[in-house]
């Protein structure tokens, strides 16, 4: 079981990239498990229990690590029992999923995007790791192209802060390119550079 996280800030191109990384390995007859961090939030009221605003508060409280150890990571990590869940929790409902084990089978390759992958929490569960490197000029208008309710197009303005100083808070504490396996610079979607690989 191989494990590879890829990282990013919002609007990086994570979901991007490792869906076009699973459709090419299974079309290669490889088994793969895909999973993502935002399945493994924690409920609306610890995510802004410091404030609807906080970039603390982001970066700490957004996601519920232990559960992402506990049902996915640690299952199909080396001694592992292979019995994993993919998601845990329905951010937008606000209420856990409450879905039945699955089991990975034998060489499977599991892929998972998501924010603050690089934590020193979460580094010894990746064999293999990117992260994408993409400025906020041009991540958060792409994120906010999503549609309605994904803020506004502008990094500076104010209801990004608590977004945006988040992921700086992240780059401080976790500083993840130092710790990903590939940096990739995905400024453009259809030509990602590398810029690091070890």
């Amino acid at each position: 079981m191989l494990r590879v996280g890829i990282d990013g800030v919002d609007g990086a191109g994570k979901t991007t990239l490792a869906g076009g990384l699973t459709r090419e390995l299974r079309a290669q007859g490889r088994a793969v498990i895909r999973a993502s961090a935002d399945q493994f939030h924690h409920p609306r009221a610890v995510r802004y229990r410091q404030g609807r605003t906080s970039p603390q508060g982001f970066y700490e409280d957004s996601y519920d690590l232990d559960a992402l150890r506990r049902e996915l990571l640690v299952p199909l990590s080396p001694g592992g029992n292979l019995q994993y869940r993919p998601a845990v929790f329905d951010v937008a409902r606000d209420e856990p999923l409450g879905l039945p084990a699955q089991a990975a089978g034998p060489g499977s390759l599991l892929i998972v995007d998501g924010l603050f992958l690089h934590r020193p929490e979460l580094r010894a569960f990746w064999d293999d790791s990117v992260f994408l490197r993409v400025p906020f000029e041009v991540s958060v208008p792409r994120g906010a192209a999503r549609g309605p309710g994904y803020g506004s197009p502008d990094p500076a303005a104010s209801s990004n802060r608590r977004y945006v100083e988040g992921h700086r808070l992240y780059f401080a504490a976790a500083t993840p390119e130092a710790h990903a396996g590939v940096v990739l610079d995905h400024t453009d979607l259809q030509r990602p550079a590398v810029l690091h690989a070890r």
